[in-house]
């Protein structure tokens, strides 16, 4: 079972679409982030963005554009 955090805290943008298997590395998560590819609420996000849950994420995937809501949050990766 994996670990989640509690509902009123938040973690990096990066370590949460890793985390949720949308990218294969932080890196490349985080490159994504940089290259202006992601929002959160609405605005432009950088890795490092805090991200709680009920948060939408908008972001360009290779398999095409994603928009989702954070329903939880966790620090390591694995199925949910």
């Amino acid at each position: 079972m994996t670990e989640q955090v509690k509902l009123d805290e938040a973690i990096r943008l990066d370590r949460w679409l890793w985390a949720a298997r949308f990218y294969k590395s932080r890196s490349l998560a985080a490159d994504a982030c940089d290259g202006g590819k992601v929002e959160v609420n609405g605005h432009s996000a950088k890795p490092h963005k805090l991200v709680r849950v009920n948060d939408t994420v908008v972001f360009t995937h290779p398999s095409g554009p994603k928009e989702l809501k954070v329903l939880a949050l966790s620090e390591k990766r694995g199925p949910f």
